[in-house]
């Protein structure tokens, strides 16, 4: 290319082009680009507005009749005044070179919140807590009851019913629930939604002095605390929950049982049927032991119905998250492939009323392989203590 663009002057572009065998329409082609780069700009479109005709446009659209109004409305008002600036897309460009591309009416500019991500991988690590409403005696009275659980364990570390909504009576609660469990500074986050007692200054300061983080669910996102939603509907499906309280004593004395089950007999699925006492205070491992060797009992006594050999117990999860980041594999999982076995479902003890669906749905009968249901699992959650 270089040599025919040197030889192009003394005999010719079309001579020089056939004695090196190259295309006319590639050689100037080529020639055009190194041009364009050479000089680093775009050549002017022989269609495009003056400076001062652009001028004129970006002083139209900054009157104060115009200025905050979209383009199109612009450009339709001029339209019906006889007046004819540029095309709406021109408007555009025009804007865009002056930065001016945006909303252009004063309106609240909500800012992108990114999804809490948070992992536990042991007790008193990351908690959970929030405050549901327990219908009074009569019409619009209600009772306040704070919970705070553990996300690992399950297990209720602190609880407290009270006639209303108070972020000193929500710090008082934590700083006890604190103290209760040892907690060292920067040992804990603890994560809630965005009511007024979360966010209050009190509490804020609070968890400051203690060494604790504290996150905050995203504005109008539903599931980013879901181990304390699911613990409310645990116990709002509870046999025996009352539609209505007779006095907060009541109230008191239904939460007094029920947290007890709740943290000293309720195996929760979400923990390898294990009580959350169990898993809070480090007995996991031995409880899972013994029913180890409670099933290798069973398995050396009748190993004829055991088609799959010696049987496991449910396993402790190493880690609970709240927002577990995706990966491509995780996207991959949604259905079963070629060869999937279906997951068998280990009997489990869910409260009355709670009702939960689990286990393995089989393919079509001409189809070998098989589709694994998602266990639609419940983040159930604890914590214990009354003020």
């Amino acid at each position: 290319m270089i040599a025919c663009q040197e030889l192009s002057p003394e005999v010719g572009t079309a001579a020089a082009c056939r004695a090196l065998d190259i295309a006319r329409p590639t050689f100037y082609r080529r020639l055009g680009s190194s041009t364009e780069k050479a000089s680093g700009t775009r050549p002017t479109p022989p269609r495009a507005l003056s400076a001062i005709e652009r001028q004129e446009v970006l002083d139209v659209l900054h009157t104060d009749r115009f200025v905050d109004r979209a383009p199109t409305e612009v450009y339709a008002s001029l339209l019906d005044e006889g007046t004819y600036l540029c095309s709406v897309r021109t408007m555009y460009r025009i804007l865009d070179e002056a930065g001016e591309v945006r909303e252009r009416r004063d309106q609240a500019r909500h800012p992108q919140y990114k999804a809490p991500e948070l992992l536990a991988t042991g007790p008193n690590q990351v908690w959970s807590w929030d405050i549901t409403k327990l219908l009074g005696p009569v019409k619009w009275t209600y009772f306040y009851l704070y919970v705070i659980l553990d996300i690992f364990s399950r297990y209720v570390v602190g609880w407290m019913i009270a006639p209303g909504e108070s972020a000193a009576l929500a710090k008082r609660l934590i700083g006890v629930t604190c103290e209760k469990q040892n907690v060292a500074p920067g040992q804990l986050t603890i994560h809630a939604d965005r009511g007024s007692s979360m966010r209050s200054k009190a509490v804020a300061l609070m968890l400051a002095d203690l060494g604790v983080t504290k996150t905050h669910s995203r504005p109008h996102v539903s599931d980013d605390n879901p181990y304390s939603e699911s613990q409310f509907k645990t116990l709002k499906y509870r046999p025996g929950f009352p539609d209505r309280f007779g006095s907060i004593e009541d109230a008191r004395a239904f939460c007094q049982d029920f947290f007890a089950w709740y943290n000293g007999e309720h195996r929760h699925s979400g923990i390898g049927l294990l009580t959350p006492e169990t898993v809070h205070y480090g007995k996991a491992e031995l409880a899972t032991s013994q029913r180890q060797l409670v099933l290798a009992a069973a398995f050396e006594a009748h190993q004829e119905r055991f088609v799959r050999g010696t049987p496991r117990p449910p396993q402790l999860s190493e880690a609970a998250w709240i927002n577990k980041p995706k990966t491509r594999s995780d996207d991959s999982d949604s259905s079963a492939t070629q060869g999937s076995v279906p997951i068998e479902r280990v009997p489990g003890h869910e409260p009355s009323g709670d009702h939960r669906s689990s286990g393995a749905r089989e393919a079509n009968s001409s189809d070998p392989a098989r589709e694994v249901a998602r266990n639609s699992t419940k983040f159930d959650e604890q914590v214990s203590q009354n003020y």
